[in-house]
């Protein structure tokens, strides 16, 4: 194959780890605001929904970042003829409500927002994950 070719795989990849590294930073975070949510749900209060809803605008900074990740990504995917349907979306935290009514409610809800979203991220990872190992085979036969 011709070096050109290559060369967009090796980016490619490339790209994929940078990827997956974010997404892995959203998934730390979230798992700490998950922490603190269940912890909220049985008896926190106002520091403990601080603490959750830090982590929760952590994972959003980390969610932004690896959405550039996963478009330069995607770009050079294209570049190898392949593309990625992927979107990851946590908005929805009802950030107001949980201080404001700082009940089971509140605290349940913001929960399974927290588990949707890490759902949405495990998913983002194992899906780039496989298409890396794609790339992986194509340089492996294109190096040959």
């Amino acid at each position: 194959m011709e070096y050109y070719y290559i060369e967009e795989v090796r980016e490619a990849i490339e790209a994929a780890d940078e990827a997956i590294e974010r997404l892995q930073a959203a998934q730390r975070e979230l798992d700490n605001a998950g922490s603190w949510g269940l912890l909220d749900m049985f008896g926190g209060g106002l520091f403990t929904t601080m603490l959750k809803h830090s982590r929760i605008d952590a994972a959003k900074d980390e969610i932004e970042a690896a959405r550039s990740a996963i478009k330069r990504f995607k770009d050079e995917l294209e570049d190898v003829g392949k593309n990625l349907t992927l979107d990851i979306d946590i908005s929805g935290f009802a950030t107001f409500a949980d201080y404001f009514f700082d009940n089971i409610f509140t605290d349940v809800f913001i929960q399974s927002k927290i588990s949707d979203a890490k759902r949405q991220v495990e998913e983002a990872i194992y899906q780039i994950r496989e298409i890396k190992r794609e790339l992986n085979f194509l340089l492996s036969e294109a190096e040959i």
